[in-house]
C-alpha cells in the first residue's frame, strides 16, 4: 500500500538535511545529501506506519504545511512510502 505524507527538509549547518514529518509523531530522518535524505525519509515513514498499524488501524491524516511559516532554507516535499502488509504482495 502506498502512503504519502509531507515532510520538512531542514539543511544542517554541517551539511546534509534533517527531515521531519509533522503528521507522524517523532518520525524523522537524516541524510548527507538530498537524495540520501529522501531515501532515509521513505524508510523512516514506512517503518513508522508499519509500527503504528500494529497498534492501531488509524493513521494520521496528512495536513498541508504552510511553507511561508518555515525557517529560512527549509522546504517541503511529499514523501511516498510503500508498506507491504502481506509478504510477496505488491499492490
Amino acid at each position: 500500500m502506498k502512503f504519502v505524507y509531507p515532510a520538512i527538509f531542514k539543511p544542517k549547518s554541517d551539511g546534509g538535511y534533517l527531515v521531519t514529518f509533522p503528521a507522524l509523531d517523532k518520525c524523522q530522518a537524516e541524510g548527507s545529501t538530498l537524495e540520501e535524505a529522501i531515501e532515509r525519509a521513505k524508510e523512516a515513514e514506512a517503518t513508522w506506519i508499519s509500527v503504528e498499524m500494529e497498534d492501531s488501524t488509524e493513521l494520521p491524516i496528512p495536513d498541508a504545511i504552510d511553507e511561508s511559516a518555515l525557517e529560512e532554507g527549509c522546504f517541503v516535499r511529499s514523501i511516498s512510502a510503500i508498506v507491504k502488509f502481506v509478504e510477496d504482495y505488491d499492490s
